[in-house]
């Protein structure tokens, strides 16, 4: 039987849909769902521990790490030379993100180590879909990969069917703070898919640093605030932490209670599965009348105005 150590949460993820748990032998420090498999051995971990740092020390101390290490992350040698396994699941997409598929090569060499790499480089949409189908390739899970995939399109169908016609809001969607950041890759087509108009980012592009001032002026209709790795408190957190910045940037939006933190961690910035949620989360924010708004679990009403009164 395969044995498969998964060094990105997305990664994870896709097993776990492929219904692959029982070949998984570990994780990343990372990863977090499904929680059935969150017991196994972790094979990375960060440089710094990120407890308690606001979204400018935490890029701070990426940046530290970048420059003194080359990366963000370590991987355990001697374990994964214990486990010794036949796939490894990493990715060259972001070197902050996850462990970056060079790491792993050079553990391997270093320990005399061979396994098959499977990198999932996911940028767009479609992107994510066929590395669903890769990891069913590289597994033997090929028709589980395929009836994934057809599953997840049927439902991407589902939400265009519901706002095919609905006037599509004009949507600013923020990725990290301190700096500020405006997402790339597959978020901007999410927006798309989900009835928006995205502002800013530009899909199948890297997240792009921009200043506070690039962003005023814009004027959106709505306001999506999706910190990178951050569930609902901590996005919460943070754009409270940033208020008048936010308030300078879409005071429409939040003046017509059409301002959100999501939980992105979840639903946004990870090239699994879950990504069609987020979608499908997206879609219920800006249509309302035509999808069920989602759970405050998945997002919330940006600034709480219960806590206001």
């Amino acid at each position: 039987m395969t044995r498969i150590v998964s060094l990105l949460a997305s990664g994870t993820e896709i097993v776990d849909e492929l219904g692959l748990g029982d070949r998984l032998v570990a994780i990343s420090h990372e990863c977090d769902y499904p929680h059935a498999l969150l017991d196994l051995p972790r094979v990375s971990r960060p440089r710094f521990d990120p407890e308690g740092l606001t979204s400018g020390e935490i890029d701070r101390a990426v940046r530290t790490a970048m420059l003194e290490h080359g990366s963000v992350y370590a991987i355990d040698g001697d374990l994964l030379e214990r486990l010794d396994p036949d796939v490894i699941l990493t990715q060259a997409v972001c070197e902050v993100c996850a462990v970056p598929t060079g790491g792993v090569e050079r553990t391997l060499e270093e320990r005399g180590l061979t396994a098959d790499i499977v990198s999932l480089d996911a940028h767009t949409i479609d992107d994510i879909l066929s590395s669903i189908v890769q990891v069913g390739e590289a597994t033997a899970a090929r028709e589980s990969a395929r009836r994934s995939v057809a599953s997840l399109r049927s439902r991407l169908e589902a939400v265009k069917t519901s706002v095919a016609g609905a006037t599509r809001p004009r949507v600013l969607a923020i990725e990290w703070l301190d700096p500020p950041f405006t997402p790339g890759h597959w978020v901007p087509e999410m927006i798309e898919r989900a009835g928006g108009l995205n502002l800013m980012g530009d899909a199948g592009q890297p997240s792009a640093q921009v200043e506070w001032e690039d962003l005023v002026g814009l004027d959106a209709d709505a306001l999506v605030i999706m910190p990178c790795g951050y569930g609902v408190d901590a996005a919460r957190a943070d754009a409270d932490a940033h208020a008048p910045r936010l308030a300078e940037l879409a005071p429409r939006a939040i003046a017509d209670r059409r301002a959100w933190v999501v939980d992105a961690s979840a639903y946004f910035n990870r090239s699994g599965p879950r990504f069609v949620t987020g979608v499908e989360i997206l879609a219920g924010l800006l249509h309302p009348g035509r999808l069920s708004p989602p759970g405050p679990d998945k997002a919330r009403e940006w600034p709480d105005r219960r806590e206001a009164r």
